[in-house]
């Protein structure tokens, strides 16, 4: 079934205790699409600047499951750029610099072709821009749009910012993934239980709170499944986890086309689990080696874990 993810693209320089890379391939999009191209062919929509390198945009044309065609090379714009570092403790890091570029411009066109998706993601943009990009889904000529899924991620600065646009986006989702920090801003709730249920009354579906090394909580149908992390051990990257999170688990949503409660634990399931291969490379480099059977592999292995 068709999956649509429209994020970002980028070019990253990150500092982690296991040593520093430059200028390496980033991007919301770029992972989640990688992530969820195990499971399904996906459809990634994006725009970089002139300076973007050829071996990045030939790095996701050489993946036979991903559909490159709503990727703009904008004339006298520069792509995003970002520069973390990672304390010691890899749940805590610092921007040391950012440059938005061309995602300070106009947003992205989805290509008509692209305008039947049935299950659609929205990677972490301004919420405006996701409200437009929701617009150009249901200004499809070819039919009137009726996706069966469609998702957003956010952060921390749109809940200060742009809360109201924010809370008009929840409205239109059917589910959201966001972190514990990001659902605590916005409900100023303490207590993720109770956060997470109150985000719950705004989508359709279900929420998703991710907490990094102590797993995510999935909240779907009035109830709250928690779903601890893969035991990882060589952890050298933690950039773009969790959009390997989000992908995975769209990928194996619109691979299997079934949204009950069930397979949204198994889907959040394969999503922990994908994420755990980024982790063990800087960028790409860990889900270039992969296959999807390796992740089915570790998948048994951490049913049997969450088995009592």
């Amino acid at each position: 079934m068709s999956l649509l993810v429209t994020g970002s693209l980028g070019i990253d320089t990150v500092e982690t205790p296991a040593g520093k890379v430059e200028n390496v391939m980033g991007g919301s999009g770029v992972y989640f699409a990688f992530a969820a191209s195990f499971f399904t062919p996906v459809r990634l929509v994006g725009v970089v600047g002139e300076d973007c390198p050829d071996e990045f945009l030939y790095i996701l044309k050489e993946n036979p499951n991903i559909d490159t065609s709503g990727i703009e090379v904008r004339k006298g714009a520069k792509t995003f750029r970002w520069h973390g570092k990672y304390h010691d403790d890899l749940n805590q890091r610092d921007t040391i610099a950012v440059d938005l570029n061309v995602l300070a411009e106009s947003g992205p066109n989805i290509p008509e072709k692209f305008r039947d998706s049935q299950f659609v993601f929205l990677a972490n943009t301004h919420p405006e821009l996701q409200l437009g990009l929701l617009s150009q889904l249901n200004s499809s000529t070819a039919a009137p749009h009726s996706s069966k899924l469609i998702v957003a991620d956010t952060m921390d600065l749109w809940t200060s910012t742009q809360r109201e646009k924010l809370m008009t986006l929840l409205e239109r989702l059917d589910g959201l993934v966001l972190n514990d920090a990001e659902a605590r801003l916005l409900t100023e709730e303490s207590n993720l239980v109770f956060a997470g249920k109150q985000i719950a009354q705004h989508v359709q579906r279900f929420v998703i709170i991710k907490k990094g090394e102590h797993g995510s909580l999935l909240f779907v149908d009035d109830e709250v499944f928690p779903i601890p992390a893969w035991p990882a051990v060589d952890i050298i990257d933690p950039t773009g986890a969790g959009d390997s999170f989000a992908g995975a688990m769209m990928g194996y949503l619109a691979q299997t086309e079934n949204l009950d409660t069930d397979n949204l634990k198994k889907a959040a399931a394969y999503g922990t689990v994908t994420a755990s291969f980024t982790l063990e490379d800087f960028s790409l480099n860990r889900l270039r080696q992969i296959t999807r059977e390796q992740i089915d592999e570790r998948m048994k292995r951490f049913e049997q874990i969450l088995q009592i």
